[in-house]
């Protein structure tokens, strides 16, 4: 048994007989035991916390991550504050950012990082401008495909931007933005102003107020030295294109700051590098080992990013191994040289922990469940978050009370 198929919540009994929690007991606890990376693997993990979240979804053959990621966050949060189960549609957003980042692109004269990536700043922004709606009733998909494929569509918006800015008369007619609109329309669908939805009728604003979501109630967490602690500035990384800014924390309040919201039931948009060796998604596992140089990648995996979901060799993902002990100055430097780069955005559900104790975060991905044995989840070790963390998104309320008032959050 893997996590994929526990990810079902311990069920919460107000009437149950003694032997009905006995058997229960014996039964979590014999699941518990089991839960591993992969087939064969010596791993045993215990499930610490594991928060409820949605079905996990493939962001395809697109550079999408950040707004599968972030809805994957902002579903669990509707959850948690009593709103509902809902599929959110990251088309939405991705369509509503393409319009807005075409507009500023052309006003900075094409002097902006143009491209299918963005932030989890993007979505909150997104939803607090134009709302936000179900899955079901924007797939992003006019044509049925079976998968989004993005590739086509990025040349050519680029490309129409590129030749709007370029344009030999100068002075900018009305006329490219509807243009533009109809390439997004043509690619991703209209965007519905009004839509029913179990049995009510919405707009995407009046549906974003009723499951209760508030962008202004989340903050995003970084840690650099380039900038002064318990301060706030803007994350230095090409698709932070609207230039929004991150709190900036020391490196082990980070992780104290992830460690109190996943035990308190908040769960955690994560943005990081997977471009490391120690990151094998077919392995279940993203790790900085000591003898990471021998690790070999077998193949190549060019539907994600950067080849990070190729298949790996080693036995670091075979059974526990000794990590790296991470440092501010590791972190910093690694930042500084482009060993660390903005590459995917991730959910994080939770907390595991190895047969030697050793803590392992939950990690919700968006490559659909075929390609490893974690049906679509994997496990990032302490060191590796430690290591290659760009940024979190959440809630406000999941800070520690006193990190919140040193920081000036309300």
């Amino acid at each position: 048994m893997y996590l994929a198929y526990l990810k079902s919540k311990p069920i919460k009994m107000k009437k149950i007989t003694l032997f009905a929690a006995l058997v229960g007991l014996f039964i979590t606890a014999q699941a518990q035991d089991k839960i591993t990376n992969k087939e064969g693997s010596a791993y045993e993990f215990t499930v610490v916390s594991d928060i409820e979240a949605t079905e996990v979804q493939s962001q395809g053959r697109t550079g999408t991550c950040w707004s599968f990621s972030a809805l994957s966050f902002i579903e669990s949060e509707i959850m948690r504050m009593g709103g509902g189960k809902h599929e959110l549609s990251e088309m939405f957003i991705v369509r509503n950012t393409y319009a807005d980042k075409a507009e500023k692109y052309v006003r900075m004269h094409g002097y902006l990082n143009f491209g299918p990536g963005g932030a989890f700043h993007d979505v909150s922004e997104m939803i607090k401008a134009h709302g936000i709606v179900p899955l079901e009733v924007y797939t992003g998909k006019p044509a049925n495909e079976e998968v989004f494929n993005h590739g086509e569509m990025d040349h050519v918006l680029h490309g129409m931007v590129k030749a709007v800015v370029d344009a030999e008369q100068r002075t900018l007619t009305p006329l490219w933005k509807p243009a533009y609109e109809a390439v997004l329309d043509t690619y991703l669908g209209e965007i519905p102003k009004t839509f029913s939805y179990k049995g009510a009728e919405f707009t995407p604003k009046s549906f974003a107020n009723s499951v209760k979501f508030n962008a202004d109630d989340y903050v995003f967490i970084s840690s650099y030295t380039h900038h002064p602690f318990y301060e706030d500035f803007i994350i230095e990384v090409q698709d932070n294109w609207m230039m929004k800014s991150v709190y900036n924390i020391p490196m082990d309040e980070m992780i104290e700051v992830i460690d109190h919201a996943l035990l308190n039931d908040f769960s955690i948009a994560w943005a990081s590098d997977v471009s490391e060796k120690g990151f094998s998604f077919r392995d279940g596992l993203a790790l900085v080992p000591l003898d990471g140089a021998k690790i070999k990648k077998s193949g190549t995996d060019n539907k994600n990013f950067s080849d990070a979901g190729a298949a790996k060799e080693s036995t670091v993902f075979e059974a526990p191994c000794q990590e790296k002990e991470i440092t501010q100055e590791m972190r910093q430097l690694a930042f500084d040289n482009y060993e660390t780069t903005d590459d995917h955005g991730m959910h994080m559900t939770g907390i595991v922990k190895d047969q030697n104790d050793k803590k392992y975060y939950i990690i919700k991905n968006s490559w659909g469940t075929d390609n490893n044995d974690c049906d679509g989840y994997f496990y990032a070790s302490q060191a590796f978050v430690e290591y290659k963390t760009m940024d979190i998104m959440l809630h406000k309320d999941a800070l520690p009370k006193a990190l919140r008032k040193k920081l000036g959050i309300k």
